[in-house]
């Protein structure tokens, strides 16, 4: 087995957030109720290199010898003996180190979860239950990369397990419950994608890291990374002893937990810190308060201090104060301190035998201790901390030649004119940014026919999850074990079986065949030109794009932007999983000048083309958002038509949102719909509420 880089040797960085995140992964392990850790950063920052060395770090757990659920001596296990199935104290037992089990993007439900032993069902017909990675995490830690790309569903399931301690399987005929306390760690790159605020709230700590900045620790971690390629063993023996005192630390911390005094002064504290920041529910206030005593204890005290309570609001308020998907974590440190005030107070007065209870009251409690935490060492990982940079596309629409692609050949003379301007010469408007308003709910548009993409919940598609819609031979779905045994019982009798067990070979298995939802390619192709330029106008283009961003960031989407204006097109954000970047390039986004319409639709017809080879699985919608006008170039019209009959030609699903408006409408956004085979859609009718005003007309 490889050795692994030691926790102690991550190089501290100058910010400090290195050792956040080191102190939340240390304090959920001492108390586990505390909810689990998200690690978010730029990538190259050695999120996994040092949550991988926390594993090294912790004490060994003893466990009953065999069993296949880790538990103690005394657990109820399925693996235990008697009817109640549990473990005699006096159970055989071993040491062994603490788990790390890594849980894959791609993994599926039974294989979280656990499910049914196939090959004990079919070669011996027994049915017994065959533990998933939740059951092997046991009194450890589970680790999911990039959890931001895990299903939502799967991201519920480990959430839901990790908050009740317990994970319950009723699937395929089993039925088994077993314990499942594990500490759940979460890293992610904001770039790639954000988490539901609602799930966000389930990750007790939420810590938000950089690579430093400083050259002096940057070649600190290439030092320390290239002496650990050169020889690992010698590496790990440097830092052997401080790695022991890690482990004795965190050991000392938990053995000092249950002694750490909670009184009423710090509840109350606790309380109003989570008041003021205003955070939703009560889990904000819970995991607070656990926080603060398992950072008690490992400072060594047996009562909780307001640095303890600062420290653990830090780490535990920041994800909980966002209101809607675009909204970034954070806290404001100069509140935090206003609300637990500047000193400590002085030590409590004994009680009064008669009184209001007004005075001093309200700081009893606190420990005049130390001033600050130590804070543990840490900060760049092995892999060398690499500077964020955008998500890099294609780096302009690469025109086709003729016959090839958007470009090609144009429309025979005789076809119908879809009515495009010709665009005279018009003078050159300014250039302005206009705001946005409040989103809103818009009405939902899918991708014609069923595809077979990544679970989400916009088009029909074969999927993973979802209504069984029939059954397939050698499937990659679930077992589907009814059809499995109609298929084995015709040939009962020619395999030789007279009595006993049904004999089943491998082409009688059956796979559920399930129809439910993908997520799609939403690309917008926005034109930011001159025509559009009045400020209601772009203000109302951006708050339609920011509630169709909305609702790809709930429809799981990938999403991009492509802008129009001047003499060209750009690619504003190359299609990515983070709907917030999107919206932040959105509310800069300048309009002025002409309008080249044919660019704008030659770079998104180039942009799908590329998406199709990166991700073929994952149908593209296209969204293009304008008043219909072309007037850059002498044959601005002609090149318009050829692109929009590129696009149509290749059956992309479009839209087109028209944002003329008043009485003397030229159409020319529903001639440009026409063209390219879209569906014309006015921008006041984007709108849920819109669309069921019309409805209700009708």
């Amino acid at each position: 087995m490889p050795l692994q880089y030691p926790l102690s040797a991550v190089v501290p960085s100058q910010a400090g957030d290195r050792d956040d995140m080191t102190l939340a992964l240390v304090l959920t392990t001492i108390s586990p109720e505390v909810g689990g850790v998200l690690v978010r950063g730029e990538k190259g920052t050695a999120k996994s290199t040092t949550v991988r060395a926390l594993a090294s770090v912790l004490p060994p757990i003893e466990v009953v010898a065999g069993d296949r659920f880790s538990s103690r001596p005394g657990d109820v296990s399925p693996d235990g003996p008697g009817p109640e199935q549990r473990w005699p104290l006096d159970a055989e037992t071993e040491t062994r180190p603490v788990r790390l089990v890594e849980l894959p993007v791609g993994a599926t439900e039974d294989r979280v979860l656990g499910s049914l032993h196939l090959s004990k069902v079919l070669a011996d017909g027994v049915a017994e239950y065959e533990p998933g990675l939740l059951a092997r995490a046991h009194r450890g830690i589970l680790y999911v990369d990039e959890v931001n790309l895990l299903h939502d569903h799967l991201v519920d399931l480990l959430l839901d397990a990790a908050a009740m301690g317990r994970s319950t399987v009723e699937r395929d005929g089993v039925s088994v419950a077993h314990a499942a306390r594990f500490v759940l760690v979460g890293t992610m790159n904001p770039e790639e994608g954000e988490l539901r605020p609602q799930l966000l709230d389930r990750f007790g700590l939420t810590v938000e890291i950089a690579a430093p900045r400083d050259p002096r620790l940057r070649a600190e971690v290439v030092r320390r990374r290239l002496a650990f390629d050169a020889d690992p063993q010698a590496f790990v023996e440097a830092y052997a002893d401080a790695e022991r005192a890690l482990t004795d630390r965190i050991a000392a911390a938990r053995k000092l937990l249950p002694e750490v005094e909670l009184t009423d002064a710090v509840l109350t504290k606790v309380a109003e810190v989570c008041a003021a920041f205003e955070v939703d529910g009560m889990r904000a206030d819970i995991v607070t308060t656990r926080t603060a005593v398992a950072h008690a204890a490992w400072n060594g005290r047996t009562t909780v201090t307001r640095s303890d309570i600062r420290q653990a609001a830090m780490l535990a308020l920041p994800h909980r104060r966002r209101r809607n998907p675009f909204d970034a974590p954070g806290l404001d440190e100069e509140l935090l301190d206003a609300v637990l005030g500047d000193e400590e107070p002085e030590p409590p007065l004994p009680p009064e035998p008669e009184g209001d209870g007004e005075g001093d009251s309200e700081d009893q409690g606190f420990d005049t201790g130390p001033g600050g935490p130590a804070q543990p060492t840490e900060g760049e990982g092995p892999g060398g901390p690499a500077q964020p940079t955008e998500g890099e596309g294609p780096g302009g629409p690469a025109q086709p030649t003729e016959g090839e692609g958007p470009g090609g050949p144009a429309r025979p003379a005789d076809s119908p004119d879809p009515g495009f301007d010709t665009g005279a010469a018009r003078p050159a408007q300014p250039t302005m940014v206009a705001g946005v308003a409040d989103p809103y709910r818009v009405r939902r548009f899918e991708v014609h026919g069923t595809g077979a993409g990544e679970s989400g919940k916009r088009s029909p598609a074969l999927t993973s999850n979802g209504r069984r819609v029939g059954t397939d031979p050698q499937g990659t779905g679930g077992l589907h074990l009814v059809e499995t045994i109609r298929a084995a019982a015709p040939y009962q009798r020619a395999r030789g079986r007279h009595e006993g067990r049904l004999r089943f070979e491998q082409h009688d298995l059956r796979t559920a065949r399930r129809e439910g939802r993908e997520a799609n390619l939403v690309l917008f192709c926005v034109d930011a030109s001159g025509s559009m330029a009045a400020r209601k106008r772009m203000e109302q283009v951006k708050t339609a794009i920011l509630s169709l961003l909305l609702d790809a960031y709930q429809r799981r989407d990938k999403v991009g932007l492509v802008t129009f204006r001047g003499d060209g097109a750009e690619i504003a954000l190359p299609p990515t999983h983070s709907v917030d970047i999107a919206a932040r390039r959105l509310t800069e986004l300048p309009a002025g000048g002409r309008t080249p319409l044919a660019e704008g639709l030659l770079t998104a017809a180039e942009v799908l083309r590329v998406e199709a080879v990166r991700d073929p699985r994952r149908r593209p919608l296209l969204i293009v958002i304008t008043d219909g006008r072309a007037t850059h170039g002498a044959d601005a019209v002609a090149r318009s038509r050829q692109a929009a009959g590129w696009i149509a030609d290749h059956q992309t699903t479009s839209v087109v949102v028209d944002c003329e408006q008043g009485a003397m409408r030229m159409g020319l956004a529903g001639a440009l719909a026409q063209a390219m085979r879209a569906t014309h859609l006015p921008i006041a009718e984007v709108s849920a509420q819109a669309l069921a005003g019309l409805a209700r007309a009708a």
